[in-house]
């Protein structure tokens, strides 16, 4: 399994938690090899994203489609693919 790391700047929280919901989630779990997927808000202007695939194809798909399409309501700050090498 490869997981898809986001970390972005969030400028409309409001706007990105909906965009979030409505958007982001629903479209995200249908893309091929989705697993599973957690998004954070670890301070009220930062967010993560950890979304797993079952393969670092269909990973690395996924990443340059969220790195094409940030929004006015947040920043992408970073997009990373990696390993995941546990899970509970």
């Amino acid at each position: 399994m490869h997981a898809v790391v986001t970390h972005v700047t969030v400028k409309d929280r409001d706007k990105a938690i909906e965009t979030l919901g409505n958007e982001v989630v629903p479209g995200v779990s249908q893309a091929p090899g989705f697993v599973a997927g957690y998004w954070v808000s670890p301070q009220p202007d930062k967010g993560v994203g950890i979304v797993v695939f079952e393969s670092e194809e269909a990973a690395k798909a996924a990443a340059e489609r969220v790195g094409a399409r940030p929004g006015d309501e947040v920043t992408m700050d970073s997009v990373e693919v990696g390993e995941v090498v546990a899970n509970a």
